[in-house]
């Protein structure tokens, strides 16, 4: 199984181009993942990815995707090779985004307002009441 799942911040606005042979969209950049965990006394690490996004994924990302935007991706990882000029062989591993979200809570970011949200939503949901407290629960 070759499935990966990132979320972090692009450290600039995707880059489009278009295939030489049959004119397909593909949208290329890169994603800083912090890591989980810094050193004692240390800043927290990141890691950086090269992401490419094809065709509708691509164009997606290529209009709404900006500079310093957190998003989340979904993907593969896949290597691919190739020749220069001099005949020397060139290796690359990127992540091909099959599935690309918005991961900001909002473009401010303004977490508060996604929990007011849900609060809102939760409260004009008649369907659902709570009527046990935690001294119910059997465990």
């Amino acid at each position: 199984m070759n499935k990966v799942i990132l979320m972090g911040r692009l450290t600039k606005d995707p880059e489009v181009r278009y295939t030489q042979t049959n004119n397909t969209l593909v949208a290329s950049f890169s994603l800083a993942v912090n890591r989980r965990f810094a050193a004692q006394g240390q800043e927290r690490q990141a890691d950086f990815f090269n992401v490419v996004a094809w065709n509708k994924t691509g164009e997606f990302v290529s209009k709404y995707f900006k500079k310093g935007q957190q998003v989340g991706v979904i993907g593969r990882l896949q290597t691919r090779s190739w020749d220069d000029d001099q005949g020397q062989k060139h290796y690359v591993t990127e992540v091909v985004a099959e599935e690309t979200y918005f991961a900001d809570s909002k473009r401010d970011g303004d977490a508060s307002s996604i929990e007011s949200t849900f609060g809102e939503t939760l409260a004009q949901n008649t369907e659902f009441q709570v009527t046990s407290s935690d001294d119910d629960l059997p465990f």
